[in-house]
């Protein structure tokens, strides 16, 4: 298991000692337009499904970049910001440019981070330079799962105090569960585990296989052994109380779960990142893909279809078997035949 040095763990030391922030009184959800910033691609953490590559961890947007391009997207309308990475927490830069977007006039400032750093004191400061929103990569809710995913040892009781803290807090607070081969059995566990902590809306996401990721496709499990989980799931978030998402499968796979799809680029979203400046809607984890079992859905309007990384290894056939037709798209690269299950 890779380790990282206790120094670069606490990296943002410098973000949390930044004074003068402005403070912002809490927001409700804003509507997009939302300018998604993803301000570098390193991370105090190392997933083992992550996308990023380790020359990519090098990239890094510059704060006057950022700085720019927030008031480019003002100028153009845009209401809502989210700051991503990587990991946002671990620049030193975070709070000031949260006090600036607010400054500028955004009025709904997310974070999305890993939670590693989120303690108390850290989370006031957040709040206080204007952040209305937190989105907490949980991954999973077992720690050896957990642990073994983010291949830093002991790093489960760091995200489990801050999800802690960002459900103590006043901050609107969503969980993300990754869905791959190994955690997709535990999804309704998982769901319940995140409700039991005070947290009331989470989300799934499918691991994608893409530039980092691009040759585990051990990790991707076909959507026909997926969807048994992601039904408990989410029969286990209307029992608990909690409002879960999916993100990445197509509404026809979803059935009775349909309305609980979420298209993360719906309403246009711009999508900076330390290589270029696009719509979210053409970006590699965003669906975008429409196979011929996709003609005549009366949701093609309001469902953004598949990954193309999806159909290299697992073809059409959920979609196809969904809408009661023969898959027309064969696989073109190795798929796995099942799920792994830890006890």
């Amino acid at each position: 298991m890779r380790q990282f040095p206790v120094n670069e763990f606490h990296r943002a030391g410098a973000l949390w000692t930044i004074g003068d922030a402005v403070h912002g009184s809490r927001s409700t959800l804003a509507s997009v337009p939302l300018l998604d910033v993803v301000l570098g691609y390193d991370c105090n953490l190392a997933c083992d499904y992550c996308t990023i590559t380790p020359a990519m961890r090098r990239r890094a947007l510059a704060t006057r970049e950022v700085v720019v391009a927030m008031r480019r997207a003002r100028e153009d309308g845009y209401d809502a910001i989210s700051f991503t990475g990587g990991e946002p927490t671990i620049r030193g830069d975070l709070l000031p440019l949260i006090c600036e977007a607010r400054r500028l006039g955004f009025a709904d400032v997310k974070l999305q981070t890993n939670g590693l750093l989120l303690t108390e004191p850290n989370l006031r400061r957040l709040e206080e330079a204007g952040v209305t929103r937190v989105n907490l990569s949980v991954h999973t809710h077992r720690a050896d799962l957990y642990d073994a995913l983010v291949q830093r040892e002991g790093s489960y009781d760091a995200m489990r105090a801050g999800l802690r803290a960002l459900a103590a807090s006043e901050l609107d607070a969503t969980a993300d569960l990754i869905m791959n081969a190994t955690t997709a059995p535990h999804l309704p566990d998982a769901v319940r585990w995140v409700a039991g902590h005070g947290i009331s809306e989470a989300q799934l996401w499918l691991v994608s296989l893409t530039d980092g990721n691009r040759d585990r496709v051990d990790s991707l499990p076909p959507m026909e052994a997926l969807m048994p989980h992601v039904a408990a799931a989410f029969e286990a978030a209307e029992d608990a109380g909690l409002v879960l998402w999916s993100l990445h499968l197509p509404k026809c796979v979803l059935g009775r779960y349909a309305d609980r799809s979420r298209d993360p680029a719906a309403g246009g979203v711009r999508l900076l990142t330390p290589d270029d400046e696009r719509d979210l809607a053409d970006a590699k984890l965003t669906p975008g893909t429409y196979v011929a079992a996709c003609v005549g859905c009366p949701e093609r309007g309001a469902c953004r279809g598949l990954r193309p990384d999806y159909l290299e290894v697992h073809g059409d056939a959920a979609v196809a078997h969904a809408r009661g037709q023969t898959p027309d798209l064969a696989p073109t690269r190795l798929a796995p035949t099942r799920l792994t299950v830890i006890a």
